[in-house]
């Protein structure tokens, strides 16, 4: 039996993104709700979800043992898939939190949205996907080129490299990474458990492939 670690480090609420990620599951495979570092060891995949604040993140994954298993698994080529906080968190830096840390796995920063009288922050709802560097097969599972899916964020990753950026939105004059990607680490700011069939569709492709 393979198991799928939703990692829970005890911030947002994660029982919506366990429950879709039960339904996409093949006959066989174990999803797991789990914060223990030896749970993530033994782990198949990881899925690392998360909502709130970027502080919060970082100080329950930089530098525990709970994200250095983490970082273990994904440094072993263990496919990850992050959610919102689980995107963020893989840059060095947030303007959210000054001084906190990310895993730095990717280079750049994370950076607040920019509203106007017509554009409302936080970025809430609905949006389409433009792809990007080719997009990758888990944007084109949830819809590819124009697909809709559903964002809830202030924030969003700035990479160093535009290379790793997989899928993007526009938000006003915001053009926000909406997917990252490179070798066994993907990760999207939307939230695949919010976001319908569309979101199914990624969550099944990520746990068959």
């Amino acid at each position: 039996m393979t198991t799928t670690v939703v990692v829970d480090y005890g911030w947002g609420n994660l029982q919506s993104v366990v429950q879709a990620t039960r339904h996409a599951a093949p006959e066989g495979m174990q999803v797991l709700r789990s914060g223990l570092p030896e749970d993530v060891k033994r782990a198949d995949r990881l899925i690392v979800p998360g909502q709130g604040a970027f502080r919060d993140t970082s100080a329950s994954l930089y530098e525990t043992p709970l994200g250095e298993s983490i970082l273990e698994k994904m440094r072993a080529g263990t496919p990850y898939f992050g959610i919102c906080m689980g995107l963020q968190i893989l840059f060095e830096s947030s303007e959210e939190s000054p001084g906190s840390r990310g895993f730095g796995w990717f280079k750049g920063s994370v950076q607040k949205l920019v509203g106007s009288a017509s554009i409302k922050i936080p970025h809430m709802g609905w949006n389409s996907l433009s792809l990007k560097n080719g997009g990758h097969p888990l944007v084109q599972a949830a819809g590819g080129e124009g697909g809709y899916v559903y964002f809830v964020h202030s924030y969003h990753a700035v990479p160093d490299d535009s290379g790793i950026v997989r899928a993007t939105v526009q938000h006003g004059d915001n053009v926000i990474t909406a997917a990252v990607s490179r070798d066994n680490v993907t990760a999207t700011q939307f939230h695949p458990e919010k976001s319908q069939a569309a979101g199914i569709a990624l969550l099944r492709h990520f746990l068959t492939t």
